[in-house]
Formats: C-alpha cells, sequence, structure tokens
C-alpha cells in the first residue's frame, strides 16, 4: 500500500478518535469480533484500506468479498476480532471509507455499462471534483467500478479549461505554448470554432464541455470533414448522467468525464456487527 495512503488512513482515525474513544474505554479489556455486513446491492470497494485502519489499531482481519465483487443484502464483507476498544474506535472510519468507495463503484458499474451497450469503445473517466483529502480513494474507487482514474493532480497533464483561456492572450497562443512542451494536452471547448481551433493547433484531446449531443455530433461531423479527426480524442463532460449519458456515448466521442461520481456520492448502506 502507498505511503500516501497509510498516512491518509491515520489522519483519518486521529480526526474521529480525537485524544481518545471515551465511551468504548468504558468497556471491560476483553477481544471481540464483529462482522461488516452489507445492507444493499453494490459494488465492494476499498477493503484493502479498511483492513489496513483495522489492523494499524492490532486487530486482525479476514476479507471474506474482495474489492470488485458484486454484493447483495446481508452478505458479509469481512470479518474482525481484536481488542473491544480497537475494534470499536475504529468502526466509523472503516466504514465511512468502505461506504464511500463502494457507493462510487456502484455508480460507475452502472454508468459503465450503460455506456458500453450503446458503444464498446468510449470509455467512463473519472474528474478532479472529489473531496479534499479523498482523493486518491476516491479515483481509486472509480477503477474498480471499471472506470478510469485520469489526470490525480494538476501535474499530471495540461488541460486548458475556460478560466485559462479568460486569462491568456488567446486559444491560439496558449495551446502553442503547450504544444511546445507537451506531447500529450487537452483543451476545453464550448463551441464548433474553438474546437477547430484546438484541432489545428494540436490538441490530443479536446473536451467537448456542457455541449448537447446533437452539437457534438455535428462537431464531429465537420471535423472529420475538415481531416481533423484523426488522432484526437474526443471527451464529453458536463451535466451527463445515468438519464442521458446513453446518448452521449452514441455521438462517436472517445471519451466521458462525470464528475458527479465524486462529487455527488451516495454511499453503500454497510454496518458493523459485533457477534
Amino acid at each position: 500500500m502507498h505511503s500516501r495512503a497509510k498516512k491518509a488512513l491515520e489522519t483519518f482515525l486521529k480526526e474521529d478518535i480525537g485524544k481518545g474513544d471515551i465511551t468504548s474505554k468504558l468497556l471491560p479489556r476483553k477481544k471481540i469480533s464483529a462482522n461488516i455486513i452489507s445492507r444493499q446491492r453494490g459494488i465492494i470497494a476499498g477493503t484493502p484500506y479498511v483492513r489496513e485502519i483495522f489492523t494499524s489499531r492490532n486487530c486482525q482481519v479476514r476479507i471474506l468479498k474482495n474489492d470488485g465483487t458484486k454484493i447483495e443484502p446481508n452478505d458479509k464483507i469481512m470479518t474482525i476480532s481484536g481488542p473491544a476498544y480497537s475494534v470499536l474506535s475504529c468502526e466509523r472510519t472503516a466504514l465511512n471509507l468502505l461506504s464511500r468507495m463502494s457507493g462510487i463503484a456502484t455508480q460507475t458499474t452502472k454508468l459503465v455499462g450503460i455506456i458500453k451497450s450503446a458503444n464498446p469503445k468510449v470509455e467512463l473517466y473519472s474528474t478532479r471534483k472529489t473531496a479534499p483529502g479523498l482523493r486518491i480513494f476516491d479515483k481509486e474507487a472509480i477503477e474498480i467500478g471499471g472506470g478510469k482514474k485520469y489526470r490525480i493532480s494538476l501535474d499530471q497533464m495540461v488541460m486548458i479549461k475556460d478560466n485559462h483561456l479568460a486569462a491568456a492572450k488567446s486559444l491560439q497562443d496558449i495551446v502553442r505554448a503547450a504544444k511546445k512542451r507537451y506531447k500529450k494536452f487537452e483543451v476545453e471547448v464550448e463551441n464548433l470554432d474553438d474546437a477547430i481551433i484546438a484541432a489545428r493547433e494540436g490538441a490530443t484531446i479536446i473536451m467537448l464541455d456542457n455541449i448537447p449531443p446533437k452539437e457534438i455530433l455535428r462537431i464531429i461531423q465537420v471535423l472529420k470533414r475538415l481531416n481533423l479527426r484523426r488522432g484526437i480524442k474526443i471527451e464529453a463532460s458536463g451535466g451527463i448522467d445515468a438519464s442521458n449519458v446513453k446518448s452521449y456515448a452514441k455521438t462517436g466521442i472517445d471519451m466521458i468525464s462525470i464528475g458527479g461520481l465524486t462529487s455527488s456520492v451516495q454511499g453503500l448502506d454497510l454496518s458493523l456487527e459485533v457477534n
């Protein structure tokens, strides 16, 4: 496990436990065992991190459902045994993370299924719309659900967005500056004219932001007619969800990014029950 992840998990625990779990300190010093159980259908994600949370406090963990596994209501996800204080003081942190990651993975799997039914070549990508401190976990949950991690931090790839364009001299200038230094970069556009400019200037990915499927179809047709489509990936983003993602997938794009997967998470209903 990456050291960044371990450090984050320890921070999460300390945030919740504070100077000590004063309620659990009232309990007798004895060992207990417990199960984490699902209350609804979904895809489980985050079990290695939950194991790390408990083992860091001298508990033993047995994972029964590995990441990516489909689960049903009342399925046992894992068993935990150890000092009562340790098990119960870790409970909420573990469930919070496991619930969030599983919710993201579950929703991702659903959307990937819809997308692939329309066009198997289109991939679903995550965005940077994650909760501070949770990005590595949110992005991994996307991947477990069948999506792509994509641009975890700002230093990984150039993405020229609307505010960059507002601060730049022109679209051409900033795209040319990017091309001089980087082989791969993305440009966000909101209309056909800017898509043509970005393609002609050498963008490797063009993001069509908040553009309806019918207009995306027209943009792609024009780019093809101008011999600008080859070698360029087209991404659709903005206002896309389960209700319309199929329409976007049918337009001939290569990528779909949905920020709501990580910015509006509905966690999977999980519980820890002491035996």
